[in-house]
């Protein structure tokens, strides 16, 4: 059976660009036992309060959970347990820099598969204050309805 080529999303964190300003993004892979990836496959896995941190010059994936694989039975392992991320040692270095001096936070964006391996979109981001977060709402509220009637005009030609 050959491979599938492409990329095919398998889950978002639609709440990260919504509290944090993405700096920058950063594609990565993860560690995981053979479960874990059928259980992604489906789509049965929860990005939403997950993070990233650097320890002992590694990257670990925290909160992220992974739901138990149906027809796992005793193969399945603790759907919170922290993750590996797997990383250049160059890559680890100013990711571990940023976080520690400038106050970056690392969020995963994205799980995809690509070319039949699970990737993890890894975002360097900067939290948004209350303000920011109205000031995002009001450009998109605004956007949309620029959208919508222009759409309205189209239809009246």
């Amino acid at each position: 059976m050959a491979k599938k080529m492409g990329i095919k999303s398998v889950a978002q964190n639609k709440r990260a660009r919504h509290d944090f300003f993405v700096e920058d993004s950063i594609e990565c892979g993860i560690a995981l036992h053979g479960t874990e990836v059928k259980s992604m496959r489906q789509g049965r896995v929860n990005l939403k309060e997950s993070y990233a941190i650097v320890k002992n010059g590694e990257v670990f994936v925290l909160s992220m959970h992974i739901s138990p694989y149906e027809q796992g039975n005793i193969f399945n392992v603790d759907p919170m347990r922290p993750k590996k991320l797997l990383l250049h040692k160059s890559e680890i270095r100013k990711l571990g820099a940023l976080v520690q001096r400038q106050g970056y936070t690392l969020i995963p964006l994205e799980v995809y598969l690509k070319d039949g391996r699970m990737k993890l979109s890894l975002g360097v981001c900067v939290g948004k204050h209350l303000h920011d977060k109205r000031a995002s709402t009001a450009e998109r509220d605004t956007k949309r309805e620029i959208a919508r009637t222009l759409r309205e005009q189209n239809r009246g030609d």
